[in-house]
């Protein structure tokens, strides 16, 4: 690829594999996340691969260390060719369980944390005319789900935010991605006690999100079995949406 990628969230999970699957495409490959001995050891594993790995530690919540990060990978690597804006977490809630704490830290999080990431890249995205945007959001956004009343919110907000920036960004010359992963085993989905249909690998996973950030896809969603039934589930009466979802209800 011969290319500059920042990736955010890149210590573990997607972002971790992620990272891998450019480097061995030959990227020049900058993750932030909290923690600094995960990234390091990300970054040690370039050694036997065709390009680099580096890390900057980052919390994407810090509206003003998020902007520095950006201007020293600049300026330590070079240009930045793709930001993928990947930090994300997850809180199961159901609503017994209902807290605007467990919305905040989410929106915080999920949202600012990737509002951020684009308030950063744009400007000098803009001043190049040129540039990539991905931003990982999830199914969960597609619908209403159980136990996901904050989640799948920040993820739906996510969805929108790249629908409607979309137009202005292709008019200058910026792509810009949206990924909508089912279900990949990461920590987090480590702590899941239900069913998930068509676990995959991250390995996988960063594998599709690749070759969707080289095609410059709109949309890289998977698993395709999967997706189709959820994205048929967006076009059902709301009578029969929830004559569904209630049977996920314990």
């Amino acid at each position: 690829m011969n290319q500059t990628v920042w990736i955010t969230g890149g210590s573990e999970g997607i972002g971790r594999a992620l990272a891998l699957r450019l480097c061995d495409d030959g990227a020049k490959v900058a993750i932030s996340g909290r923690r600094e001995g995960r990234l390091a050891e990300v970054a040690a594993m370039a050694a036997t691969r065709r390009g680099e790995i580096y890390p900057f530690p980052l919390d994407v919540t810090d509206r003003d260390a998020v902007a520095k990060t950006a201007a020293a990978i600049e300026a330590q690597i070079g240009p930045i060719n793709i930001a993928v804006l990947n930090a994300g977490t997850h809180h199961k809630m159901s609503a017994d369980e209902f807290s605007s704490d467990i919305f905040e830290k989410l929106i915080e999080v999920n949202v600012m944390g990737v509002v951020y990431g684009i308030e950063a890249m744009l400007p000098r995205f803009r001043s190049r005319r040129r540039g990539h945007i991905a931003v990982v959001s999830s199914v969960a956004g597609y619908r209403g789900l159980p136990y996901a009343s904050a989640y799948g919110a920040t993820k739906a907000a996510l969805i929108n935010m790249c629908e409607s920036l979309k137009p202005e960004l292709d008019k200058a010359n910026i792509a810009m991605t949206v990924i909508n992963p089912g279900f990949v085993r990461t920590p987090l989905t480590d702590k899941n006690d239900f069913l998930m249909p068509f676990r995959m690998e991250p390995e996988d996973a960063a594998d599709r999100i690749a070759k969707g950030l080289a095609r410059r896809s709109f949309e890289i969603s998977f698993p395709r079995r999967f997706i189709w039934g959820l994205k048929l589930a967006r076009c059902l009466p709301y009578a029969v949406y929830f004559l569904l979802t209630r049977r996920l209800v314990r």
